[in-house]
């Protein structure tokens, strides 16, 4: 590299006119994967299946993006972003994975525009088809609420993605080994902080176990069987999030343990005519975290930057 691209950051920017606003310059993510669709499975499941586990990331990537210069203090800062990042990763993997198993689940644009078809699935998607659970999508609140959240997600994720990494689906195996240390990870950093709060001031406790209380009765939602994941765990290549249940429980019960906190109390959150998020009925929350996520790519579908 020559001394001019020394003297700005910005300046490799430059050498190439053809940066697109949605990454269209970067490598494909599956480049040299073999994205062939298992015999017997699906096509539409399989993409839709990985449309609920790369929503759920997208969802709560963005939800915690929202921490960036907020947290209680730098270190922090930095684990709630590097999370974010994580799950901004894994969300990039399984929409590309989403249409490759099955381009109808892209949105259209017009002839020519350069938005790969992961970004299209992010940023051209109106609410209603989104498949990600609830507990992505609500308000961070304060940081009790973060850590509460991160939690419960964490250790649902962990037992999914460990069981996922033997799916028939090359693909998802390797999305899901990589992921499963990555949550290991988040599910360790949220377990320490929910300790070090339920064990600090009576002002941390009392905060820590309402956000508890306030997110349990979206965590049912989460071990709840959609026929999409029926068909899938069937075929080999997903999971039956019922059945990691036992295994969430375990881990969360130890760190509850050691908080010296009890379960709530508290019942499921009731969908919509039985409709929740993973059949497309979301929370009110949802459609202003997409309308500001989504804003810019929406408004210049065929930008160049």
């Amino acid at each position: 590299m020559t001394d001019e691209f020394h003297d700005n950051a910005y300046a490799g920017l430059l050498v190439n006119d053809a940066h697109w606003a949605f990454g269209t310059d970067f490598e494909d993510p599956l480049a040299g994967v073999d994205t062939t669709v298992p015999d017997g499975v699906d096509p539409h499941a399989l993409a839709a299946y990985c449309l609920m586990l790369g929503d759920d990331a997208l969802v709560l990537s963005q939800r915690l993006s929202e921490w960036c210069s907020r947290a209680p203090d730098l270190e922090e800062d930095i684990a709630l972003a590097n999370i974010a990042l994580d799950l901004l990763g894994q969300a990039r993997l399984l929409l590309a994975r989403a249409a490759a198993a099955d381009p109808s689940v892209v949105p259209a644009l017009p002839d020519g525009s350069p938005v790969p078809d992961e970004d299209r699935l992010a940023f051209f998607r109106d609410d209603s088809a989104f498949r990600s659970v609830r507990l992505a999508e609500v308000p961070n609140g304060d940081f009790a609420e973060t850590i509460a959240r991160i939690l419960i997600f964490s250790t649902w994720r962990h037992a999914l993605f460990e069981r996922l990494s033997g799916s028939r689906d090359a693909v998802l195996a390797a999305v899901a080994a990589k992921g499963a240390k990555e949550v290991a990870y988040h599910r360790d950093f949220a377990g320490r902080w929910f300790i070090t709060l339920a064990q600090g001031t009576e002002e941390s406790r009392r905060r820590l176990l309402a956000a508890l209380d306030g997110l349990w009765p979206l965590r049912a939602e989460l071990f709840e069987t959609h026929p999409v994941e029926r068909t899938v765990a069937d075929a080999g290549v997903g999971v039956d999030p019922a059945q990691v249940q036992d295994e969430a429980d375990a881990v969360l019960d130890q760190v509850l343990a050691a908080a010296a906190v009890e379960r709530p109390d508290r019942a499921p959150s009731a969908g919509v005519h039985g409709r929740r998020g993973r059949d497309g009925c979301h929370t009110e929350a949802l459609g202003g975290l997409l309308a500001e996520m989504q804003a810019v790519a929406r408004a210049h579908p065929e930008g160049r930057w």
